[in-house]
Formats: structure tokens, C-alpha cells, sequence
């Protein structure tokens, strides 16, 4: 489509329409992308991403891609995923994304589910999985790659295609039929379905979510008029693409919104890439902001003595600076000089290493993020938000506005989003139902999970939660992960869970009590912090069981689970604890893809690991078969020490607070 055509849409009902509209608007006079390669950052206008989207459209229909045919795409954030959702988008196909890491049964599951009858693979290692499930997949006609790095021996010629290519055919139909793509984007309709979005399967399989154009427009229109984006800003694309809250920011939003795009060189060069862009929007979720906020604590312990000491005088009038802001207080002329001085001594310097010098919106979702970690970036000076909603919902429902944030809430509806509490508790809690436009169309060849999930045009979220007084969002759990002890007290496993994952040394953990006499917890060290510990304090160690073993790094997670102790109610404290002989893996099953907890499958496997804690047994032997990356397996054999903790008057020593760090309220 010529840039002159582009103009025309002025009233955009698709996402391919959307960028039709912002190549007329921009051309080659702005950029659209960013990606870095061999170390050089390569730039990409929007006229050059709609040529790139018309000419594999175009292509896909070369090669027989009909209307209503589903197209899997699977790969590192680059952008040709982008090119393929969309060109899919304009041809009347469907869309959706594979998690890059998934292992052979998920890709099978989803491929066979959605009936594709095309794949887009980013390199060797994502065509092997494919081809290694052929004889599973009797829809699948090809398989498009956009890296031909080891493929060029390939014997399947009949189903390997290189995605260059399909750019030919397409660019040869443009030449026959100029208008060919112009029509079909304009014959987009907004009813129209635009992606299957794979829910997380934090219970058994995904589900595929039907959302259609209107869907997807609706939302990020209401999400724009809360906290708009502007073509000036700068996005870093390196969340994985099937999660929604990354397919918003980086297709959805960036396309409504006109900024730029940047894609890192490869998923472990982030952070670096992260600096060097020094973006103005960024989308992490929670386990990545906890693993900064533990990264920077970390090194602080690894610091000169000047520098702790700037460290230590610093931080705590951050967080008091936070919790002005958390109470909707105007700081005393006093503490605005201080915390203007722990700025320039500290907090300006760490945010710049951070690769956040120039960020004015940061936000996270997926999962709740703990109120600690909330309040340390907030005393780093950085705009951190909280966003709730779910696949089902196009994505985000509620957001923080600027300067109105609650550390413990998820932030107040959008617009467009109707929030309301089913059948609430005389505290007000009770399931979170929603609706709106952005309300999906159902899942995918699964009726009843649909009639399961909307009652009533209402959306089940099965989330626990209320709303506050001043019609803030609070999560507490899973409706279903909500626990009680025998004694009938009640406590959420998730809250605690998010305060244990705060401390420097813990990645994970598994919460438990549910109809249990005390709480407990199985709790995963973060392998390279524990180890540069143990490394600093002369303790030797081999491999990750080895250490996790070690009385030393268990009086260290103690002492960590005691600061913990001290913030809960005294019925949810942890009683007993133990260390995990590895971490908890999505390869396992025992983690989602988005990192989320698969608590009915972590019940079943660790049955000997949590009967262990509820015993008087003090140790655990434990035989269990190891999986690794490449496929090998090796048999461990350990034995699991079961900690339980002192009586809360053991522990006074270690968390009184002296002289001038009583004096700052929410101090460390």
C-alpha cells in the first residue's frame, strides 16, 4: 500500500489498520523498531514495518493461507513476530504465540489444539521441536524460520521455508495486484477475531482466548486515556510475546500510541540493552522486579564501607519519601532536602546503572508484587505501577495513577473496565468479577469452561479481593489458594510468599498450613547470591542441593524468615521451614510459564517433602531424578533438614533498631 493510500484509514477497527494509519502518518520520518544485531542497533521506520507486514500478508497468501486459518508463532521478542501477528491479522488468519521455552508436550498441546496450519520459528533449536512433533500435527503445512543458521542441510523442503522468502511472493502479488492488500485490511471488520491468547495453565492446559478487534482496541484506548503514551517514547520488548501484558505494550499500545519499539539482542543481554536504551516505558513482571531489587541489595552487602554507609543513610529516607507519597502527605521542607540529598549522594547514580534514568512509566502485572518491593523502587524515585487483568479481559482492568499509588492494591479500574465484588464477606471480600468491552469471546472449543468463566456477563476472575475506601483494587489470593488453619484463622500464602521473595537470598517459595496446626514453607535459595555468601564467608560448596544443605545457609535463610515473622499476623507466621534441593522449574510443570505457582501439582509431588515439615522428623533422605537443560538426567540423593523456628522473644536482638533508624517510619 502506497503511504498516500495509508492516510485514508482514519477511523482504525484493526490492529493492521492501526499501522496502515501510522505509516501515513510517519513514513520514514520516524522509527518504529529498534533491534540490535552483531552489537549494532538497526533502525526500522514505520514505513518500512508496513511494507514488511504487507509483503508476508501478501506472501501467506501465496502460499494458501486462508481466512479463519490459525498461525502459531514461536521465538525471542524480534520483529518478525510482529510482522507475522499482524500479516496474519490483515490476511483474516489468526494469530497466536508459543512461549519459546515451552517443552515438546506444550508446543504439541497448542498446535494441535488451535489446528495451525503455519508456523513461525525465530531459529534450528524452535524448527527441531516442530519437526520432531510432524507426525502429531496433521494440520501443519509449513513451517516458516527467520534464522537459517544450520538449516540449509535440512531434507524437509516440502515444509521449511524461509520467512525472506515468503516476502518475495509477497512483494511479486503486490506488483500483480497493488490493491490487494489495501482491500483486505479495510475488510477487517472490529468483531473480527484478532488473536487466540494461551491463558498460563496455572490448573492443567491453557486455554486458547478469543479476542476480536474491539476487544483489543477498547482497552488499550481506556488504558491510553489513564496513563497515555506518546511517539516519543521508548519501549524495550523483552517479556516473551504470548503473555498479554507484553502483546499490549509491544503490538497493541505501541501501534495505538506511535512509540518506538526496541528488541534486545538476545533475552540475556537485556539488562545491558536496557541501559543502553535507557527507555522511557517499561513492563517487567514481578519476579524480574524482585530479582533487580535483590541484585542491588546484594551488592550493596559486597560494597566498600563508604559506600554501605551512603547505602544505609540513603535508603531509609527513600523509603520514608515513599510512604509520604503511599499516604498522599506533602513532605516537610526538611525531608524534600534530604531526600534531594540521598538523590544526588545515591539514588540518581543507581538508577542510571539500572538503565532507568529517563523512565516515567514502569508498571508490572501477572501476579501481585509485594508491598516491599513496591516501596523500594518508589524510594529510587521510580514511577512503578501495579496493572490487573487477565487474557480474558484484553489484557490490563485496573492501573495506579500517577501520584495516586497504594503499595498494597492493584490500582483503580480503567474506564472501560467494570470492577465488582461477588458475594463479599462482612469484610468486604469476596471473587473479583469484571466486564467491559474487552470481555473475550469465549475459549477456544471448550464451551463449558466459557459458560464456567462468564455467568451473567460477568467475568469470574477467581481472584479473592476488595476494594478499598478510596476505590483502590486489593488482591489477596486465588479464591482457591485462600488458607486456613485448624484453628480456623485464615491467611494467604501468595502475601507471604511475595514478602519471603523480597529477602536478597530467596527466589522462591511455596507457602503451606491449610487446615494444618502452624504454617510452613519450602523456600528456594537464589543460587548466585547465596553462593557469592558463601563464597565471601570461605563456605565450600559444589552444586545447588550441596549448598542449600549447609547449616550456615539455613541459619542465613532464618534469619531472613524472622524479619518476615515480624511484619505478619502472629497466627500466619512460618513455624517450620525447609530448603528445596533445587529450584522450582517451569520444565517441571511446577512453575507457569509466566512463573506462576502450580500449587495442586507442587502438592503431589512434594507429598513426602511437606508431610516431612507437619512430622517431628528432623531430617528427610530424599532420592529424586534431576532433568537438565539438554535432556540428560543424574539421580540425587540428599538429606532434607526440616528448621523449625525459636520462640519470637529468641529473635529481639536481631531486629531492634537503633538510634537514627527508629526515628524513620517503614525503615529497612
Amino acid at each position: 500500500m502506497d503511504q498516500q493510500d495509508s492516510t485514508e484509514i482514519q477511523n482504525p477497527k484493526s490492529l493492521p489498520s492501526l499501522l496502515v494509519k501510522n505509516a501515513g502518518r510517519f513514513g520514514d520520518r520516524r522509527v518504529a523498531m529498534r533491534e540490535k544485531e552483531f552489537g549494532i542497533w538497526q533502525s526500522i521506520t514505520w514505513g518500512q514495518y508496513l511494507e514488511h507486514v504487507r509483503d508476508f500478508s501478501l506472501g501467506l497468501i501465496s502460499l494458501g493461507l486462508k481466512p479463519g486459518d490459525a498461525i502459531g508463532i514461536i521465538g525471542d521478542n524480534r520483529p518478525e513476530w510482529i510482522y507475522a501477528e499482524l500479516a496474519a491479522q490483515a490476511a483474516g488468519a489468526i494469530p497466536f504465540g508459543i512461549f519459546q521455552d515451552s517443552i515438546l508436550s506444550e508446543v504439541a498441546y497448542i498446535i494441535e489444539h488451535s489446528e495451525a496450519t503455519v508456523i513461525v520459528a525465530e531459529d534450528q533449536e524452535q524448527v527441531d521441536k516442530i519437526l520432531d512433533l510432524r507426525d502429531k500435527l496433521p494440520h501443519l503445512k509449513k513451517i516458516i524460520y527467520t534464522d537459517p543458521k544450520g538449516l540449509w542441510h535440512y531434507e524437509e523442503k516440502d515444509l521449511l521455508v524461509q520467512f525472506s522468502d515468503i516476502e518475495g511472493l509477497g512483494r511479486q502479488l503486490h506488483q500483480k495486484e497493488p490493491e490487494r492488500f489495501d482491500k483486505n485490511v479495510r475488510a477487517i471488520k472490529e468483531d473480527d477475531l484478532a488473536i487466540i491468547c494461551y491463558t498460563s495453565g496455572t490448573t492443567g492446559n491453557p486455554k486458547g482466548t478469543l479476542l476480536t478487534h474491539k476487544n483489543i482496541l477498547s482497552m488499550v484506548a481506556s488504558l491510553h486515556e489513564v496513563d497515555p503514551k506518546q511517539p516519543d517514547d521508548q519501549f524495550l520488548s523483552f517479556i516473551p510475546l504470548p503473555w498479554i501484558v507484553e502483546q499490549t505494550m509491544s503490538v497493541f499500545s505501541s501501534l495505538y500510541g506511535g512509540y518506538t519499539l526496541n528488541f534486545p539482542e538476545e533475552p540475556e543481554t537485556a539488562m545491558a540493552d536496557l541501559y543502553e536504551i535507557a527507555p522511557s516505558l517499561v513492563v517487567a513482571s514481578p519476579r524480574m522486579w524482585e530479582g533487580i531489587s535483590r541484585q542491588v541489595m546484594v551488592k550493596h552487602l559486597d560494597a566498600s564501607f563508604f559506600k554501605k554507609l551512603v547505602y544505609n543513610l540513603c535508603l531509609p529516607i527513600g523509603y520514608r519519601w515513599a510512604d509520604f507519597k503511599f499516604e498522599k502527605k506533602k513532605p516537610p521542607l526538611g525531608w524534600k532536602i534530604l531526600y534531594w540529598l540521598a538523590y544526588a549522594a545515591m539514588f540518581r547514580a543507581l538508577r542510571d546503572r539500572l538503565g532507568f534514568s529517563r523512565l516515567r512509566s514502569a508498571m508490572t502485572g501477572g501476579a501481585a508484587l509485594g508491598p516491599d518491593v513496591f516501596r523500594f523502587f518508589h524510594a529510587l524515585g521510580v514511577n512503578l505501577k501495579q496493572i490487573y487483568g487477565q487474557t480474558e479481559v484484553a489484557g490490563y482492568s485496573t492501573i495506579h495513577r500517577d501520584g495516586d499509588i497504594n503499595f498494597d492494591s492493584v490500582g483503580i479500574p480503567v474506564p472501560a473496565a467494570e470492577i465488582s465484588i461477588f458475594e463479599p464477606d462482612p469484610e468486604g471480600v469476596g471473587e473479583i468479577l469484571s466486564r467491559g468491552p474487552g470481555l473475550f469471546q469465549g475459549y477456544l472449543k471448550n464451551e463449558e469452561a466459557t459458560r464456567e468463566t462468564i455467568i451473567d456477563g460477568w467475568m469470574h476472575t477467581g481472584d479473592a479481593g476488595y476494594f478499598t475506601d478510596d476505590g483502590h483494587l486489593v488482591i489477596i489470593d486465588r479464591v482457591k489458594d485462600l488458607m486456613h488453619l485448624k484453628s480456623g484463622a485464615k491467611f494467604s500464602p501468595m502475601f507471604i510468599e511475595n514478602k519471603l521473595k523480597f529477602c536478597p537470598y530467596i527466589v522462591e517459595s511455596v507457602v503451606l498450613g491449610h487446615e494444618q496446626d502452624f504454617v510452613t514453607a519450602m523456600i528456594c535459595i537464589d543460587y548466585k547470591h547465596v553462593g557469592k555468601w558463601a563464597e565471601d564467608k570461605r563456605i565450600n560448596y559444589t552444586t545447588y542441593s550441596d549448598l542449600a544443605g549447609k547449616k550456615e545457609v539455613y541459619d542465613l535463610i532464618e534469619r531472613e524468615v524472622v524479619r518476615v515473622n515480624a511484619t505478619l499476623p502472629e497466627k500466619a507466621r512460618i513455624h517450620k521451614f525447609l530448603l528445596l534441593y533445587k529450584e522450582l522449574d517451569p520444565d517441571d510443570e511446577e512453575l507457569t510459564r509466566t512463573k506462576k505457582i502450580r500449587r495442586k501439582f507442587i502438592n503431589q509431588k512434594y507429598v513426602k517433602e511437606i508431610a516431612a515439615l507437619y512430622s517431628d522428623a528432623a531430617e528427610l533422605p530424599i532420592e529424586t531424578v534431576i532433568r537438565y537443560q539438554d535432556g540428560k538426567t543424574a539421580t540425587l540423593r540428599t538429606d532434607l533438614i526440616m528448621r523449625t523456628m525459636q520462640p519470637e522473644d529468641a529473635y529481639q536482638d536481631l531486629l531492634k533498631k537503633k538510634g537514627f533508624w527508629a526515628q524513620l517510619k517503614g525503615g529497612i
